[in-house]
């Protein structure tokens, strides 16, 4: 009975491991890249301007 604890803890945990790999990498709805962009783009024109001033 022993030897079968021991068979059947790495098939629990291959089991588990299964189960939170397939939870993990389920697909997720699709955040678009709009914000980080426009947030991006308002940066890069702030760089371009001349200085005005000292």
């Amino acid at each position: 009975m022993a030897a079968l604890a021991w068979l059947l803890i790495p098939l629990v945990a291959a089991v588990g491991a299964g189960l939170w790999g397939g939870w993990a990498n389920r697909t997720r709805k699709v955040r678009s890249d709009g914000p980080e962009l426009d947030g991006y783009a308002r940066f890069r024109e702030a760089m371009e301007r001349p200085r005005t001033g000292a």
